[in-house]
């Protein structure tokens, strides 16, 4: 669950980034890339039922693996997944274990393009890969762009502020659609971010289980 300050508490926002927080807001996908690899769960509403997929991204490699459930009418497709930045690759299981195996079947794989428009799987799976960049973005624009913090929380015990996210080049009036939660070295614990049609957002959570190998892609 989220928990955002009171109105009128102290505490409370938004309000305009800060210099020191611009910055940590600037090198936050730049660490994720440092890092290379994250344990991350991610959560996709759908009319269908949530899907939840647990397992890693390699911020180097642009790349993830984990497993794949459902719940309602989404469980049909439950089992193994990985992707890149332009391919999905899906595997059934009758069984899904709640960690992916360490060296994936050789077989049995369904592919398909990964494609940000088609729904809130790629759009989700999208918006991961694009967390990591080589570089570190432009501090002294995010404030121009509509970057704001909103409050401070903590994610499993560890305080974090939240922010709301700048307007993108390729999406403008994007400005607060996407939030993170930050520590005070500016690495990710949590992101949310609001997707067209869908009610809820998509949600992706870092470093709440054992990081798995991302296997290459084939």
């Amino acid at each position: 669950m989220f928990w955002y300050a009171a109105a009128g508490s102290k505490n409370s926002g938004p309000r305009a980034v800060t210099a020191d927080e611009a910055s940590r807001l600037a090198i936050a996908r730049f660490r994720n890339y440092r890092k290379q690899a994250r344990a991350v769960t991610i959560s996709v509403p759908g009319a269908a039922g949530e899907l939840v997929i647990t397992g890693s991204a390699d911020y180097r490699a642009k790349a993830g693996y984990g497993v794949l459930k459902g719940n309602g009418r989404n469980d049909s497709g439950n089992g193994l997944i990985r992707w890149t930045a332009t391919r999905i690759e899906l595997r059934p299981l009758p069984v899904v274990p709640d960690a992916p195996p360490e060296k994936p079947p050789s077989d049995g794989w369904f592919a398909r393009p990964l494609n940000p428009s088609a729904g809130a799987l790629d759009r989700a799976l999208a918006i991961l890969l694009g967390l990591g960049s080589d570089r570190p973005d432009n501090a002294q624009l995010l404030p121009q762009n509509g970057a704001e913090w909103v409050a401070a929380d903590q994610v499993n015990g560890h305080p974090v502020d939240v922010f709301t996210g700048p307007d993108s080049r390729d999406r403008p009036g994007s400005a607060g659609k996407v939030r993170y939660w930050l520590d005070a070295d500016g690495l990710m614990y949590r992101v949310q971010a609001a997707i067209p049609g869908e009610t809820n957002p998509v949600v992706i959570s870092f470093d709440a289980h054992e990081i798995i190998a991302v296997p290459s892609a084939r």
